[in-house]
């Protein structure tokens, strides 16, 4: 299974980054190989709208099998469960590695909408 886990940085001991479509960064962990990688999120500043529609498509090209973020939009939401990707929000502090484990722990459950309104700061 491949994760992704919005972040401030660039490896497990990063802060999760809260937002989704404007984090800085995606860390794509494989449950399997116990490996990452790290996409950097170039287009989140840059666009005045459609970040989260944008960010989206970069993480189902990603072939993640599921998101942990601090927060989704409506739009993003849309798109990752348009892809059977489900998102799990919540996690607005702490490391990459710890929302890693919670998540690997079990007993969590992915959303059945987005959490934040569009264009969400």
């Amino acid at each position: 299974m491949r994760i992704c886990v919005t972040a401030e940085g660039t490896d497990p001991d990063s802060k999760v980054d809260p937002r989704f479509g404007r984090a800085a960064n995606f860390i794509i962990y494989d449950t399997d190989t116990k490996e990452y990688n790290v996409i950097e999120n170039k287009q989140r500043m840059d666009l005045p709208q459609g970040a989260g529609i944008q960010s989206a498509t970069t993480i189902i090209d990603a072939e993640a099998n599921a998101v942990l973020t601090g927060n989704c939009g409506p739009k993003a939401f849309r798109v990752l469960e348009s892809c059977q990707i489900p998102v799990y929000v919540g996690f607005n502090q702490g490391t990459v590695k710890e929302a890693i484990d919670k998540f690997l722990a079990g007993g969590l459950e992915p959303v059945s909408q987005a959490n934040v309104e569009s264009h969400w700061m």
